[in-house]
């Protein structure tokens, strides 16, 4: 059995779990999605980071500039920092997913004060995780923004990526298209169409492959850093079903907002 086949193995049952969460069952109404935006909105938000640190990591954002070590890594990287942060908008203005994300979270009535406030006191990555922890947000955001900005501030890329490439989800988009379609109001929220809509025409099939290459370039023969990529993918997953276990409880209880 080849590493990247260990390693799935390896977190199979966390993403099982992931993958049959009771959260999707819950979504079943616009009241449901606006609590689900206003605390998902931060893990929109971390997953830029992650991004920008890989860039940082494997390419070559430096002057002077010099070749990088795989070319076709930094392609792959480059392009997806080109879709998620200078996108064409539904009035084909360039604009970032986050910002898209917001656009649409406005457009259903969801709140996003928390979230502006809290990137409003941000500005240097050193002071990122005092931030957090002073901040109000619910613990399971606090616990899964700590663990980002941990694993960044690690300084060690094969973690970054493991973070970027397993701890991620997939079926919300089409889950929440599918609730629009159900309710007979796509046409009314087109913001938030249309971003669903990118998301999924973005993540296509060829991102899987190569950010599983991006792991096995970065890695290497280095046996401990595998065993660290599958104890990172791990602990991302873990966090992401912590966060839907408090997003769940939220919903359960109708609190369209934070609880505070």
């Amino acid at each position: 059995m080849d590493r990247i086949s260990r390693i799935d193995l390896g977190l199979s049952e966390l993403r099982e779990a992931l993958k049959n969460h009771k959260l999707y069952q819950q979504l079943s109404d616009l009241e449901d999605i606006r609590t689900f935006m206003e605390w998902h909105v931060y893990a929109v938000w971390d997953f830029m980071s992650l991004l920008k640190s890989l860039q940082q990591n494997l390419t070559c954002t430096e002057v002077p500039w010099k070749p990088v070590v795989n070319p076709k890594i930094a392609r792959f990287i480059n392009e997806i920092v080109h879709g998620e942060e200078s996108d064409l908008n539904v009035n084909g203005e360039p604009e970032s997913h986050f910002e898209m994300y917001i656009s649409a979270m406005s457009e259903i009535g969801a709140d996003v004060t928390m979230i502006s406030n809290f990137l409003g006191q941000i500005s240097d990555l050193n002071e990122v995780l005092s931030i957090i922890d002073q901040s109000s947000l619910p613990v399971a955001v606090k616990n899964f923004l700590n663990f980002t900005f941990e694993t960044i501030q690690s300084n060690e890329v094969h973690k970054t990526a493991s973070a970027f490439t397993f701890g991620r989800e997939d079926v919300i988009p089409d889950m929440f298209l599918e609730i629009l379609n159900k309710s007979g109001k796509e046409a009314a929220f087109p913001k938030l169409k249309y971003y669903l809509e990118r998301h999924i025409e973005l993540d296509g099939d060829e991102h899987g492959p190569l950010s599983l290459e991006m792991i096995s370039e970065i890695c290497g023969g280095d046996e401990q850093k595998w065993e660290e990529v599958l104890e990172t993918g791990r602990f991302a997953l873990q966090k992401r079903l912590e966060l839907w276990d408090a997003i769940a409880g939220a919903i359960e209880m109708k609190d369209s907002v934070f609880a505070l």
